[in-house]
């Protein structure tokens, strides 16, 4: 073999160092263990599920999957963190409907919501209930609008925040009834506007099924309408907004994991797939459904996209027009 053909040979032989150490990762993946970040305090309702998968993953995968909770500006610090973290599929976000609220919330953000993150897979969704104090005169949906409409200002609504997925909802609901004018005010989650509705501070209050649950089946307040496209099991006489006379009225606060944009796809596909195989287990989808979560174990990285892409082009309109702003 002369010196040039040696030459080409070792060139060769040298050529996968060359590569990115993303795609140079795939065969070992994952080498080391993977953070899972949560742009939510620990314990909430969004870390819950999110401990539960990753517990799950790391008896799955041969590394750990680690919780860490990055709290900040309404996710925007945990989303930033990985947005920023390498490419190789160690680095995860564990996110909610704040993702498909953020660009239009936040005016100058150091990342896209969307360009800058690749989906993995859709992890769930939970229903949100509308309740109103007992002392309100209306016991149904109808009753209430015709009561809003009747009386232009004169009642308010709680939220957990501004631009939060509830506070977000409530608008969607007051624009699909008719333009409804009902003052909001928002609060720091939802165990500080509960006792605000119970003792008829606010009329109305939109939130989680998990949280509103116990309330109304202990007859607290009273429960008009769940924003699912189906009724709960555990509210089986409760009906869906649409039913209750808001046609195409819908809304979730739904659970997705995201990698950081140019993941390579061979990790993206493992991934989706174990995370997919963690939420066709029985016991997870049984501890998930306590939490009154319905769990989605068939979507792809692809499905997942368009989840995303449709639920900020629905949310940023309403975000818009109500002139939304973050705290």
């Amino acid at each position: 073999m002369n010196r040039r053909k040696l030459f080409v040979a070792g060139a060769g032989l040298a050529a996968p160092a060359l590569l990115p150490s993303g795609l140079r990762a795939q065969g070992s993946w994952p080498s080391q263990p993977i953070r899972l970040v949560v742009p939510f305090s620990a314990g909430g309702p969004t870390d819950i599920p999110a401990r539960l998968i990753a517990d799950e993953l790391s008896k799955m995968l041969p590394q750990r999957v680690i919780v860490e909770n990055r709290t900040g500006a309404g996710t925007v610090v945990g989303a930033d963190a990985v947005a920023k973290a390498p490419k190789d599929g160690h680095t995860l976000l564990y996110t909610t409907i704040a993702q498909a609220a953020i660009r239009a919330i936040y005016p100058s953000l150091p990342f896209d919501p969307v360009t800058d993150f690749t989906p993995v897979a859709l992890a769930g969704t939970i229903p949100m209930l509308l309740m109103v104090n007992k002392t309100v005169p209306a016991n149904s949906l109808a009753e209430l609008i015709e009561l809003f409409k009747k009386n232009p200002g004169k009642y308010d609504y709680a939220s957990t925040g501004n631009g939060a997925a509830l506070h977000l909802a409530s608008e969607l609901f007051l624009r699909q009834a008719g333009g409804l004018k009902v003052n909001h005010v928002p609060y720091r989650g939802s165990a500080a506007a509960m006792p605000d509705l119970l003792n008829g501070t606010v009329a109305m209050m939109l939130d989680v099924a998990n949280s509103a649950l116990p309330f109304v089946q202990r007859g607290e307040v009273k429960g008009l309408a769940i924003s699912s496209a189906q009724r709960m099991p555990q509210l089986p006489n409760l009906p869906t907004f649409q039913e209750a006379g808001v046609p195409g009225y819908e809304a979730y606060t739904w659970h997705m994991i995201l990698a950081p944009a140019g993941t390579p796809e061979p990790i993206v596909t493992k991934l989706n797939q174990a995370v997919n195989q963690v939420l066709a287990m029985q016991s997870v989808q049984t501890r998930l459904a306590d939490l009154t979560m319905t769990t989605r174990s068939d979507s792809t990285p692809e499905t997942a996209k368009k989840y995303l892409t449709d639920e900020i082009a629905k949310w940023e309109p309403i975000i818009r027009e109500a002139g939304i702003k973050a705290d």
